[in-house]
């Protein structure tokens, strides 16, 4: 497999130091995963952040004001190539712990998944279909399996 850089970016205190080798595992897991068509060398930046600034994006860039657990910012076509600036991922830090909590699920497993989530959304897949969003989850599951990690949709209604 061609190198893929993973740039971990803090714009916000509090984040563990050990997520950047979180956010690498999730990301090598979700392309032994996916399978995409890797042509070259790859970079993906994962921003880590806090809400303020998660909103700011939300609201300039998918006209939602408010904060989200994770955006992706896929800079290739869906399901193309996997080669050059594949995009950027950011992650909110409060958002990321309350739902954590929440859901009774370690703070790193949730990191974990949504790493995995916004990958596959740079990858082309997406959830705003239900057969889209089961293929999606799926993947997720079987992914995140791989890696130890509870299935994170187990408790949805179906």
């Amino acid at each position: 497999m061609p190198p893929i850089e993973i740039a971990v970016i803090r714009n916000a205190d509090g984040w563990p130091d050990h997520f950047d080798a979180l956010a690498e595992r999730a990301v090598l897991a979700a392309i032994e995963g996916a399978k995409p068509k890797i042509k070259g060398a790859a970079e993906i930046s994962i921003l880590l952040t806090e809400d303020a600034e998660q909103r700011e994006l939300n609201a300039q860039y998918r006209g939602k004001d408010s904060s989200t657990n994770v955006l992706s910012f896929p800079q290739i076509e869906p399901f193309g190539p996997v080669v050059g600036i594949l995009g950027d991922i950011t992650l909110a830090r409060e958002t990321l712990i309350r739902e954590a909590q929440e859901q009774g699920v370690s703070l790193e497993d949730h990191f974990t998944h949504l790493v995995v989530h916004g990958f596959l959304h740079v990858l082309g897949y997406d959830h705003l279909v239900e057969a889209e969003a089961l293929q999606m989850e799926g993947l997720e599951t079987q992914i995140l399996a791989g890696l130890g990690i509870a299935d994170p949709y187990a408790d949805e209604a179906v």
